[in-house]
């Protein structure tokens, strides 16, 4: 008997193998589906969501007793055994997370003579106490009396009255970032003070106050500016106070959206709460009531042997979670008429934004498209959600998609190995939801080419997109004192640039010269080691495994000399065991680049990039068996670590889905590759 029939014959087992695995991974992913079509995975965050809604509850006087007992057992849950709290899975300790914790702990009851909280305070006070807080959790203690107002920077609620040209305007901050300042600029100048029901002093530390920046930089220039503003602020002129209130409550009011949030996430959520109620909106106002009620669908419930526990999503995220989905099952073979790609078919229909937002304030000509992130989002599409959904929609009207959006075939199109089909033939494929469904295809079709065109409008100047704004690159905004809590501009990214080359060249734009501008743009901004950096998700293999795909379907050689360094750079941080792994502090030390635990997500990235560009590497069957190997009975995989990116290096995400979708789909075009070679 030969080796090569052995070989051939182990090939073989090894493929119904994988088979087998996608086909648990699919049945788990159709079981997750809501009856209205939509998935969506929990999103993970830290405890400092959980110890600010009990602040707010109090601040607003409606905490109850069961509310603060069973926050406070998911709390004490996520506690390292060194008394303190970490802002991702497996992290190192981080003052502003244990601080919040602490207090919220305290606040629920905890005794501070209690062990865990004796440990939690000695590391706050280790590290400075209060005063060496991000300005954040400075300005929640200001608001219960245990910091100074006059302590923390000053941003005048005037900000609201700046035309869109002037520098350090609200539109020069990223729509997350905008939207947070505006209700704590009211907050800021009305300087309330509640009562916490104690006080703090055993987290308070004498500590030297931090020398001022040198005048000839732009820190030293804002840390005098900031001293003028304080300056101000103890006698603003009265009629231009008023008239910015009356306008910054008007413009926090109009981005409420229809489930009472306001985009989608929870800073400016809660701030707005405070700042309107601070003006006098009463706890019955329809605002009010519609913000606090739409909370309670970000609100977890989750039994344990403990009790109830009680924890709050900082953000949801079903259109992308859907998106991934059909994604990934059509990847993995399922159907475009099977009854779940239908149901997420019309879902997605359906949530398409057809209103203009901020976005319209640099693009104010663009005709409103695409797709935002979150059930109630309509004032902040993005075009990384856009893209994605334009790419289940390829996916589920098939062949000649882009043909049928009015767009014209280029080279290449449909022949990405992902697909392990030869789809150049420009005619739509019969059946499928063409014949099962013509009106909602016809639906489909015209809001992907909403959604097409509306994020080629929302390019930057140089030819590349961030995630929600264009061209909101103005680093002023960054050397404010006030803004030490992360990312405050959105920038363009190699991620999301990726995403949408990969989303053009499918419908048909890989030769069109927006693509062609983008693809250089990736090709000139890949790392020094070949990988890209990772935005939107941890980190580098991220960035890579979404760039890889999207150079290869736009039309760029596997031999190319940036495709062999990425793929080099990827069989090098392979681990001894198969996977892929990058740790969250790849974002502020360089020795954690593209290193980490294993995890199922980053295993499939890597795998996505191979598959496209190098099907045949050992690495990538490696990486296959791994997931084949650490694939739990029911289907999914196990993935306490966080892959998600909310701010490099300061906010971090766990989508609890990613463990799903994207090894399916990974899966699925390992499987279409083998049966078309």
């Amino acid at each position: 008997m030969s080796s090569t029939t052995d070989y051939e014959v182990s090939r073989e087992t090894f493929s119904d193998t994988v088979a087998a695995a996608a086909v648990r991974a699919r049945d788990h992913l159709l079981g997750l589906q809501s009856d209205q079509g939509w998935w969506k995975g929990e999103l993970e965050t830290n405890v400092t969501m959980d110890a600010e809604d009990l602040l707010l509850r109090q601040f607003l006087g409606i905490l109850t007793p069961q509310e603060a007992e069973e926050t406070a057992r998911w709390i004490r849950s996520q506690q390292s055994e060194d008394g303190t709290w970490a802002t991702f899975f497996g992290g190192p300790a981080d003052l502003n997370a244990t601080f919040e914790a602490y207090v919220a702990l305290r606040l629920a009851g905890d005794s501070p003579d209690a062990p865990h909280m004796r440990s939690a305070a000695e590391f706050v006070r280790a590290n400075g106490g209060i005063a060496r807080t991000r300005v954040f959790t400075r300005i929640w203690m200001a608001l219960f009396g245990e910091w100074s107002w006059d302590d923390l920077p000053v941003m005048p609620p005037e900000l609201v009255l700046l035309p869109s040209w002037f520098p350090l305007n609200l539109y020069d901050f990223a729509c997350w970032a905008r939207q947070s300042i505006m209700p704590l600029t009211i907050i800021g100048s009305l300087r309330p003070k509640r009562s916490l029901g104690f006080e703090i002093d055993e987290l308070r530390v004498d500590v030297p106050p931090k020398p001022p920046a040198p005048l000839r930089s732009w820190p030293g220039a804002f840390e005098r500016l900031d001293a003028v503003l304080h300056r101000y602020e103890r006698r603003p002129l009265k009629l231009l106070r008023r008239h910015a209130l009356r306008r910054a409550a008007e413009w926090i009011v109009v981005r409420q959206e229809a489930d009472g949030c306001w985009g989608g996430i929870q800073p400016p959520w809660v701030y707005s709460i405070m700042a309107l109620t601070l003006l006098g909106y009463p706890m019955n106002h329809p605002v009010i009531v519609a913000g606090l009620r739409g909370l309670e669908r970000f609100t977890v419930r989750e039994r344990t042997p403990a009790g109830m526990v009680r924890r709050l999503e900082a953000c949801q995220s079903p259109v992308w979670d859907t998106a991934l989905a059909v994604v990934a099952l059509r990847d993995a073979g399922l159907a475009a008429d099977h009854p779940a790609v239908v149901r997420a078919a019309r879902w997605l229909a359906d949530e398409e934004v057809t209103v203009a937002g901020d976005w319209a304030v640099r693009r104010p000509a663009l005709a409103p498209g695409g797709w935002a992130f979150e059930f109630d989002n309509d004032l902040y599409p993005d075009v990384d959600d856009t893209a994605e959904v334009v790419l289940a929609i390829e996916r589920i009207l098939g062949p000649g998609y882009g043909q049928g959006l009015g767009y014209g075939q280029g080279p290449g199109y449909g022949q990405s190995p992902r697909h392990g089909r030869d789809t150049a033939d420009p005619s739509p494929a019969p059946g499928g939801l063409e014949a099962a469904e013509p009106q909602l295809a016809a639906r489909l079709r015209d809001a992907g080419r909403r959604g097409v065109d509306w994020t080629i409008g929302m390019r930057s100047a140089g030819g590349v997109w961030g995630a929600f704004d264009a061209d909101n690159t103005r680093t002023l905004p960054t050397k404010l004192p006030f803004c030490d809590f992360g990312e405050v501009i959105d920038p363009p990214s190699a991620d999301v640039t990726a995403h949408i080359v990969e989303m053009l060249a499918e419908v048909g734009q890989a030769n069109s010269p927006i693509t062609e501008r983008a693809v250089q743009w990736l090709l000139d901004n890949q790392e020094p080691g070949g990988s890209w950096f990772g935005r939107w998700g941890v980190n580098h293999i991220y960035g890579t495994g979404a760039v890889v795909p999207a150079l290869i379907v736009a039309g760029v050689p596997a031999d190319h000399p940036s495709i062999v360094r990425a793929l080099r750079w990827l069989v090098e941080h392979q681990r001894p065991d198969g996977a892929w792994g990058e740790d969250l502090r790849s974002y502020t030390d360089d020795t954690w680049i593209g290193r980490g635990e294993a995890t199922a997500s980053q295993t499939a990235w890597a795998l996505l990039a191979l598959l496209a560009a190098d099907p045949a590497s050992s690495a990538v069957e490696r990486g296959v068996r791994w997931l084949v190997d650490t694939q739990r009975p029911d289907g999914t995989w196990d993935e306490p670590y966080y892959t998600g990116t909310g701010f490099p290096g300061d906010f971090s995400i766990n989508y609890h889905l990613y463990r799903l979708v994207f090894p399916l789909t990974a899966l699925g075009r390992y499987l279409s590759g083998r049966s078309a070679s």
